[in-house]
C-alpha cells in the first residue's frame, strides 16, 4: 500500500496532495476540486475511500496554492480560471506518469463543480493516459472547446433537484464526441447531502470506472 503526502510541481507552483494506491491497483483516480473546495473536501474524500475498496488508487491534490486560495476566498476568480486549473491538472497527470508505483497505471479524472471542466481540459490534452472522466455536480460547459476533443468516456453525475446544473450537463453532453453517460441521482441537490445520495455517487462511479478501465485494458 502506497499512502503518502506528495508535492506536485506545476508551472512553478508546488501543489500538495494525498496519494493512496492499494496493492494490485488497476488504475488511479485523480481528483480535481473546484468552487472553493480543496483536497480535504469531505465529499470527495468519502468517494475516494469507496473507490479504493474497488482496487483504485487515488490522488487528491489542491489545484491552488495557499496564497491563491486566500486570494480566491475574497475574489472567487481563480476557481473559474479553467485554463489555470486545466494546466495544473495536466501537470499532475504528467507527475503520475513519472512516479514509481503509478507510472504504469491508467488514470481516471474525477472532477467536481468547476474541477469537472478542468478534468475535461486535461483529458483533451492527455488522451493517452486518461481512460475515463467522471463529473460530480460538475460544470462541463466551462470546458469550452475542449468538450469537442475529449476522446475518453465521460460519466456525468448530477442531482435530480440541481436543475440548472442538470440542464448545463445535458447541453454539454451533446457536444462530447466520445461515449458518455448522464446519471441523475433522484432527489439530490448540488452537494448530494441527502441521505444515501453520496453513496449512490460512489457506487455509480466505482462500477463505471471499473468497467471502462477494464474495457480499455482489453480485459
Amino acid at each position: 500500500m502506497i499512502s503518502r503526502t506528495v508535492t506536485v510541481p506545476a508551472e512553478g507552483a508546488a501543489l500538495p496532495g494525498d496519494l493512496t494506491v492499494p496493492p494490485d491497483a488497476h488504475a488511479v483516480v485523480l481528483f480535481a476540486h473546484g468552487s472553493g473546495s480543496s483536497r480535504h473536501s469531505p465529499r470527495n474524500r468519502a468517494v475516494a475511500v469507496g473507490l479504493r475498496t474497488a482496487g483504485l488508487g487515488t490522488l487528491l491534490i489542491d489545484l491552488l496554492t495557499e496564497e491563491e486560495e486566500r486570494q480566491d476566498a475574497v475574489t472567487a476568480e481563480l476557481r473559474f480560471d479553467i485554463g489555470l486549473l486545466g494546466r495544473r491538472l495536466t501537470a499532475a497527470l504528467d507527475w503520475l506518469a513519472s512516479e514509481p508505483g503509478t507510472s504504469d497505471l491508467p488514470v481516471v479524472l474525477f472532477g467536481a463543480s468547476t474541477g469537472a471542466a478542468a478534468a475535461l481540459v486535461a483529458a483533451a490534452r492527455r488522451p493517452g493516459p486518461v481512460r475515463a472522466v467522471v463529473s460530480r455536480g460538475g460544470r462541463p460547459d466551462l470546458a469550452g472547446d475542449a468538450l469537442d476533443q475529449v476522446e475518453a468516456p465521460v460519466l456525468l453525475i448530477v442531482g435530480g433537484r440541481d436543475t440548472h446544473v442538470l440542464r448545463l450537463n445535458e447541453e454539454a453532453a451533446r457536444r462530447l464526441p466520445g461515449p458518455h453517460t448522464l446519471h441523475v441521482v433522484p432527489g439530490a441537490t448540488h452537494l448530494f447531502e441527502e441521505p444515501g445520495a453520496l453513496d449512490q455517487v460512489t457506487e455509480t462511479a466505482r462500477q463505471w470506472c471499473d468497467e471502462r478501465v477494464r474495457d480499455a485494458m482489453g480485459r
